[in-house]
């Protein structure tokens, strides 16, 4: 069994690159790491996690059919820098998405977190960015071991974060509602 593996499958949390900004994740199936991260972050009980995996099938299960401008998004923008959030399936925890109803999904364009994948248990990881709530996210892995360093249990090597965060985009009966603008333009 791989490190990586063995720590997620005993509630740990693991700090990685994307292709946006380094990223905090663990199973989304294991409470206690989310509540881990939670801690780690000192993030508000009311801010959900997004699910990002290295493709979009892992993460299909997490939400409602997604409707056909999701479809139209996610082949034109998936792997790259937009969440999509749309409506969640009774497979995605309410501890996930602070009891919303939507869950963000995202398909990061990066080498090092598609490996990451492939060794994780069901592909998909729940995340959110490692720094602390309210400072900058980090883009090197020195920034990642500063702000996480000792609170995570494995931060992986590696390089690519471009330094802008995920465009944030809902998809609610085939409109867009954009609620952050990052790396991908919509119009």
């Amino acid at each position: 069994m791989s490190k990586v593996r063995e720590i997620l499958e005993n509630d740990g949390v693991i700090a990685f690159v994307t292709d946006t900004v380094w990223g905090l994740g663990c199973l989304p199936t294991r409470e206690g790491a989310v509540r881990k991260i939670y801690e780690i972050k000192r993030r508000e009980a009311k801010k959900p996690l997004i699910l990002m995996s290295h493709d979009i099938y892992p993460l299909l299960q997490y939400v409602e059919p997604p409707p056909k401008t999701a479809h139209l998004l996610m082949k034109k923008h998936f792997p790259g820098a937009l969440t999509l959030v749309l409506k969640k399936s009774k497979n995605t925890p309410d501890y996930l998405t602070s009891n919303m109803d939507t869950v963000g999904i995202r398909v990061p364009d990066n080498e090092t977190f598609r490996q990451l994948c492939l060794e994780t248990p069901g592909g998909a990881l729940a995340t959110t960015s490692a720094n602390l709530s309210g400072q900058p996210s980090a883009l090197t892995y020195e920034q990642a071991c500063e702000n996480m360093g000792g609170l995570v249990d494995l931060i992986l090597q590696g390089e690519g974060a471009k330094g802008l965060e995920s465009t944030v985009a809902g998809v609610f009966n085939d409109e867009i509602k954009i609620f952050r603008q990052g790396g991908v333009r919509l119009d």
